[in-house]
C-alpha cells in the first residue's frame, strides 16, 4: 500500500483549484459521508451540501461559486468531479501491471508481432499474424486471434477474447470476460429450419475506448461493427452486428443494441435500455434507463419508457395513468346514476 501525505496547497496546485482555508495535511480520499480527519472528499451535486456542515473531512473540493459553510478547508474547482478523480489518482496510482515480456506459460505464435515492452501473462494465447502495439498489457487467460491488430498502451484484463481480424486502437481498456468479434446473430429460415449466415465482417474499436466486464461485441455480417473514439461502456452490454456507436458516447450496464443500430456522438444510454435495431440515435440524445427504443431518436432529445418517447410526453402519460383508477370509479358511479335514471323514466 502507498502511504502519501500532501498539503492541501499542493493538491490545489496540481488540480488547478483555489485554496480557501488552512493548509491542512491530506493523507487519503473518501466519500463525504465517510470521510475522516486527514481525508479529502468533494461536492459536485447540491444534494450533498448538507453533509459539508458536519463532515469530518479535512478538505473538500467544491464548485467555484458554491456558497458553503464547512469546517473543512475548501478547494474551489471548475469541475469538482473531475478534480476529485485527479486527486484519487494521486493517492491510488495504477498498480495492477504486468512486467514486460512473455510469461513462460503464455503461447505466442512465432508469426505474431509484439511491440516494445509488451506484457503477456500466463495462459494467454496470441495467434499467427496478430500485431500487438508497444506497452500493451495482456493479462492471464486472454485470447488474441489471427490477424488481430491491437494498438499501443492497451490493457486486456483477464480472460478477454479478441477474435480473428478485429482491430483495436490505442489506449483501449477491456475488462475481464469481454468477447470482441463473436459471431453476429444472423440466421436465414428455409424449409422450417434456421441456417446460419456467415459473419464475414469484423469489429473496429477506435482509440481511448473503455469496455466493461462481460460485454459481447459481435462482428459485422459484412463490413464493420465500430465503436468510435472515446466511447465508455459499462458491464454486461450486448452490441449486435453492424452497430456503430459514436464518439464520446457512454453506455450503462445491461444495455443492448440490436443489429445495424447507429448511435451518434455524445449520447448517454441508461442501464438496461434496449434498441430494436436498424435505427439511428441522433447526437447528444439521452436514453433513460430501461427505455425500449423501437424507432429512431432525433438529436438533442431525451426519451423514456416503453416504447421510448420524449420524456415530457411520457411524464404526461404516466400522470394521466395514475388518475385512471379514480376516473374508472367516477365512470362507474355515472353508469349507476344513469341506470337509476333509466329505471325511473321507465317507471
Amino acid at each position: 500500500m502507498i502511504h502519501m501525505r500532501l498539503a492541501a496547497s499542493e493538491i490545489a496546485r496540481r488540480i488547478g483549484a483555489r485554496l480557501e482555508g488552512p493548509d491542512v495535511e491530506v493523507r487519503g480520499v473518501a466519500p463525504i459521508e465517510e470521510a475522516e480527519a486527514g481525508q479529502i472528499s468533494f461536492i459536485a451535486n447540491p444534494k450533498y451540501v448538507k453533509h459539508a456542515r458536519e463532515t469530518q473531512a479535512s478538505a473538500l473540493i467544491v464548485p467555484e461559486d458554491l456558497e458553503l459553510s464547512s469546517p473543512a478547508t475548501l478547494l474551489r474547482a471548475r469541475n469538482p468531479y473531475f478534480a476529485f478523480q485527479q486527486v484519487v489518482r494521486l493517492f491510488h496510482p495504477e498498480t495492477l501491471k504486468l512486467s514486460p515480456g512473455v510469461h513462460p506459460l503464455a503461447v505466442v505464435d512465432p508469426g505474431a508481432e509484439l511491440g516494445e515492452d509488451v506484457a503477456i501473462g500466463p495462459l494467454a494465447v496470441v495467434e499467427a499474424g496478430a500485431k500487438v502495439g508497444a506497452r500493451t498489457q495482456i493479462f492471464p487467460g486472454c485470447y488474441v486471434g489471427p490477424q488481430v491488430r491491437i494498438g499501443e498502451d492497451c490493457v486486456l484484463h483477464a480472460n478477454v477474447t479478441v477474435r480473428e481480424r478485429v482491430e483495436i486502437g490505442n489506449r483501449v481498456i477491456v475488462h475481464a470476460g469481454t468477447v470482441i468479434g463473436s459471431d453476429g446473430f444472423g440466421f436465414a429460415r428455409e424449409g422450417g429450419v434456421y441456417h446460419k449466415i456467415p459473419q464475414a465482417g469484423t469489429v473496429v474499436i477506435e482509440d481511448d475506448v473503455e469496455i466493461g466486464a462481460n460485454c459481447a461485441i459481435d462482428r459485422a455480417t459484412l463490413g464493420q461493427t465500430r465503436i468510435r473514439r472515446g466511447v465508455k461502456m459499462d458491464n454486461l452490454i450486448q452490441v449486435g452486428h453492424n452497430v456503430e456507436i459514436g464518439e464520446n458516447t457512454v453506455v450503462a450496464a445491461q444495455a443492448g443494441f440490436a443489429g445495424s443500430t447507429r448511435v451518434g456522438e455524445n449520447v448517454m444510454v441508461g442501464g438496461q435500455a434496449g434498441f430494436a435495431g436498424h435505427m439511428t440515435i441522433g447526437d447528444n440524445a439521452l436514453i433513460s434507463a430501461q427505455s425500449g427504443v423501437t424507432k429512431s431518436v432525433p438529436a438533442n432529445t431525451r426519451v423514456f419508457g416503453y416504447p421510448a418517447r420524449p420524456v415530457e410526453q411520457a411524464r404526461r402519460e404516466e400522470a394521466a395513468l395514475r388518475r385512471l383508477p379514480d376516473l374508472i370509479k367516477r365512470v362507474r358511479a355515472l353508469e349507476r346514476e344513469l341506470e337509476e335514471l333509466r329505471k325511473k323514466l321507465e317507471a
